[in-house]
């Protein structure tokens, strides 16, 4: 009976200390801003993606350009990955839009930092519905590039544009009236 009680007591004190080891997402830093992760991450995957299946129509004719090797296949699946990634990041709660002080670069059609993370945070779901917007079309791009699927990767390329078109319209120049225009005539709504 002495044996049981000394079995089940490890067995406590085992599952207790596994407990305390983790460590919850809160404590997880946030030092980037939503400003830090568009440019260094979603940017330029958006538009790396963005030129991986083009038609450039000149003098010369219409080129087709697209992923032919593994390696480039497999570029376009990296950029596809940290597309479908970078939502999880910008949503985390308590991430901030820009640094302190930060300013728009353009003020006369972008809104400032301030009133940006005001909209975020007045409708945190509508924001994170938009993010997903864009993971769903990243999950796409993946499924594309799996099946080395050129057309298929074309047509996940303008959601991925759509998605971020959307959630700019609405966050960063919601006032851009020719964006907004041009945005109703290509079917771009929320």
């Amino acid at each position: 009976m002495k044996f049981a009680w000394i079995v089940i007591g490890t067995f406590v004190l085992t599952g207790s200390a596994c407990n305390r080891a983790q460590s919850p997402a809160t404590d997880l830093l946030k030092t980037a801003t939503i400003k830090d992760i568009m440019d260094s991450m979603v940017d330029p995957s958006g538009d790396f993606m963005f030129e991986s299946v083009v038609e450039i129509a000149d003098a010369n004719g219409i080129t087709h350009k697209a992923p032919h090797t593994d390696e480039e296949w497999e570029e376009v699946r990296h950029r596809a990955f940290i597309l479908l990634e970078a939502p999880n990041l910008l949503i985390m709660e308590g991430r901030k839009v820009a640094k302190p002080g930060e300013k728009s670069k353009n003020p006369e059609v972008e809104l400032e930092p301030e009133q940006i993370q005001k909209l975020l945070d007045s409708d945190r779901a509508s924001f994170v519905r938009r993010a997903r917007r864009l993971q769903d079309a990243a999950a796409m791009a993946l499924k594309a590039v799996d099946a080395k699927d050129k057309d298929a990767l074309f047509q996940s390329i303008e959601s991925i544009d759509k998605a971020c078109e959307i959630c700019h319209l609405h966050y960063w120049y919601p006032n851009d009236k020719r964006a907004q225009e041009a945005a109703k005539q290509e079917g771009i709504v929320d």
